[in-house]
């Protein structure tokens, strides 16, 4: 299964492919070389396939656990203060997304979307702690009665050039539904309550929809 937000870009791969293929058939006698640059555009093609795609995941629902919003792999857990949203103490959980990554965002809870903000910004890499501030990126915050409000921010990174953010204020969230998409390479910060229990490490590969990021 392909994401929605890849439909477009692999029907447009699809055909520049195809047209490739006849037509280095055309213009080549030449075996080996025709071999080689086919299968070069084959391989592209298989990258953005890779990129896009949209495993179905079994989240199991519960207000007493934070899920990953997404695959990755943990690069950072500490306190700090959050200056956007909550102006106060908390625990970041930053999520980093390479290319090879599965780039669908999820909800880390269910309950009332409270705050759904775009910032424009640069497109420094993913990993370096200044780009959950200076990138383009989005905040989102969502409320249950267990946790309260727990804050995600999707950040593009040097090779994203677009967010999907389907989160809108006063709609509710479900837990692990899709909750948008980040374009080739991303990160995501999750903002969490200082009481929260953390349950993943550093260097920690983490899925998306499933795995447990935090319980109270």
């Amino acid at each position: 299964m392909f994401h929605k937000e890849g439909h477009s870009i692999i029907l447009i791969f699809l055909f520049v492919v195809i047209s490739d293929i006849l037509l280095l058939e055309y213009i080549f006698d030449d075996g080996l070389i025709k071999i080689i640059l086919q299968s070069i555009s084959i391989i592209v093609l298989i990258l953005i396939l890779q990129f896009f795609r949209n495993p179905s995941r079994k989240t199991i629902l519960d207000d007493n656990h934070i899920i990953s919003p997404a695959d990755g792999k943990i690069v950072n857990i500490e306190k700090v203060f959050e200056k956007e949203y909550f102006k106060d103490d908390r625990i970041i959980i930053s999520i980093f997304m390479s290319p090879f990554n599965v780039h669908v965002t999820r909800y880390p809870i269910s309950g009332k979307i409270n705050f759904s903000k775009y910032h424009p910004g640069d497109y420094i890499v993913a990993w370096h702690p200044k780009s959950s501030e200076k990138n383009e990126r989005t905040t989102i915050v969502v409320e249950n009665k267990v946790f309260g409000e727990v804050l995600y921010r999707q950040i593009a990174g040097a090779l994203a050039r677009r967010i999907v953010n389907y989160a809108k204020v006063g709609n509710l969230a479900v837990q692990g539904n899709d909750a948008g998409f980040i374009k080739f390479g991303s990160r995501i910060d999750l903002y969490l309550p200082i009481n929260a229990k953390i349950k993943v490490k550093l260097n920690q590969h983490i899925k998306g929809g499933e795995d447990i990021i935090a319980v109270t």
